[in-house]
């Protein structure tokens, strides 16, 4: 979310953003807002949710207040707005440490034999 507004009345541009790039800066696509001060709890939020789905089928991960405002928006429920279940990070596949030459114990192991002759 892009925080717009002036002191003490904030507003949001829910914004597909480059994790890298700043909170206010620019920004991929715009696809809704958000109004924390209409008294109207069903007019707060706005959503093109045809292209949420594209970028959330394309592998983009929304912040945990969007995904709140996503599921509200979906159900049409805007009673108590309850934190959603915590997200968890892809799995990333360990790689097996690179064998390497033969390590200093081998080479110490043959200093101590004793040369044949």
């Amino acid at each position: 979310m892009k925080k717009l507004g002036r002191t003490h009345r904030p507003f949001y541009r829910i914004c597909i953003m480059d994790q890298r790039k700043p909170r206010d800066g620019k920004a991929i696509e715009e696809v809704g807002t958000y109004d924390p001060m209409v008294r109207d709890k069903s007019q707060r939020v706005t959503l093109q949710m045809d292209r949420i789905e594209h970028w959330l089928s394309v592998g983009a991960q929304p912040s945990e207040k969007v995904a709140v405002l996503i599921r509200k928006f979906r159900e049409g429920d805007w009673g108590s707005i309850k934190a959603p279940p915590p997200m968890q990070a892809p799995k990333v596949k360990e790689e097996a440490p690179a064998e390497e030459a033969p390590a200093e114990g081998a080479e110490a192991a043959a200093e101590e034999a004793p040369a044949e002759g």
